[in-house]
């Protein structure tokens, strides 16, 4: 039996799980408040507070951590990757703490991740599938501009642990699928998997693509570059606008679903047309990623904690139903997947040298 922890930094939370082999032992998420976290001027200076608290919960849980077999924390902004486990060395450590591709929560994990490893005898310390997963074909890549390249950021580690779940529920391999996936979420990504790869996605993080609850998505550029010399805004707050306070931020002012869903059920015929276009401009990104995979798709995958809503589900499946397969996976579980990625290795599967 192989004992696991998994880690899970976010912007306002830190999300940890032990697992025995397939067995969920324990699970927290423990809530950071703003007044935390703004005594931290820098992120990497909030990792002894965030690594500490954990182990608090841990100790209390009377969870033995000597006989841990790996800990798995999920991969951050770093180098465009391939999809896999990566043992967290020295050079991903550096561009951990470097903030190499951007500063986000999920940076401190392979960090955390390493630091309780090393105190263990014979414990591993992993990343899995981090947001900068890389694999797109290479006429992907190429945009109007040569300045400005398509890249490739989503929601890689629910991805590809719900390509493995469909895969292994319809008794075939995910290398053996053609899938467009949905991950909607806080953000929305939408990739076309190809026999194992994603082969085009959306730049989910602040790029382009459907508005999502905090996200503003594809813009009309000239409008874009207009606000930002217009010298109304300063840069970082147009970069919230199109990350944070876009989307139905923007619109209705919250980024809960269920609230919005209130509304509505209240009369509001705004919130409505808001939560359809949203709805919309997913469906319309599914058949572009249709149109990658030439039509041959096995199956649509709608999944994230929005995909638990039956009026978003149903507007997508109207547009979509007639060209693929709908599957729903409600909800996403992060801390599994990462800690099934350790398992993985732990069993003989081979990680990857970062």
């Amino acid at each position: 039996m192989y004992k696991i922890l998994s880690i899970n930094p976010g912007s306002t939370s830190t999300k940890f799980a032990v697992y025995e082999d397939e067995k969920l032992v324990c699970l927290h998420t423990i809530r950071h408040t703003a007044e935390e976290l703004k005594i931290y001027p820098n992120l990497f200076d909030q990792y002894e507070f965030r690594k500490n608290l954990m182990l608090d919960y841990l100790k209390k849980d009377d969870i033995d951590l000597s006989d841990l077999s790996a800990v798995v924390g999920r991969g951050g902004l770093v180098k465009p990757l391939e999809s896999g486990v990566y043992k967290v060395n020295d050079k991903l450590i550096v561009d951990l703490k470097s903030s190499l591709g951007g500063e986000h929560a999920s940076n401190l994990g392979g960090v955390i991740a390493k630091e309780i490893a090393d105190s263990i005898p014979n414990c591993q310390a992993f990343i899995a599938d981090p947001i900068v997963v890389d694999e797109m074909q290479d006429v992907a890549r190429i945009s109007g501009l040569p300045l400005f390249p398509r890249r490739s950021t989503f929601h890689a580690l629910n991805h590809k642990a719900i390509a493995r779940k469909y895969a292994a529920a319809t008794g075939t391999l995910y290398e053996e699928l053609n899938l467009v996936i949905v991950h909607l979420g806080g953000g929305i990504s939408v990739a076309a998997h190809q026999k194992g790869k994603v082969i085009d996605t959306n730049q989910a993080l602040d790029g382009f693509g459907p508005f999502s609850p905090e996200r503003a998505g594809t813009l009309d550029a000239g409008m874009l570059v207009k606000m930002c010399f217009g010298g109304k805004y300063l840069q970082e707050e147009i970069h919230k606008m199109l990350t944070g306070n876009g989307g139905l931020v923007a619109h209705l002012g919250t980024n809960e679903v269920l609230i919005i869903l209130q509304r509505i059920e209240d009369g509001d015929t705004h919130a409505k047309l808001i939560l359809e276009a949203m709805c919309y401009n997913v469906a319309k990104e599914i058949g572009a990623m249709l149109a990658v995979l030439h039509g041959e798709a096995d199956a649509v995958i709608l999944t994230g904690g929005i995909a638990r809503s039956k009026f978003v589900v149903d507007y997508i499946k109207v547009m979509v139903s007639a060209m693929a397969k709908v599957v729903v996976y409600p909800g996403e579980d992060e801390m599994e997947a990462l800690a099934m990625s350790g398992l993985r290795v732990l069993r003989g599967e081979k990680s990857k040298e970062y």
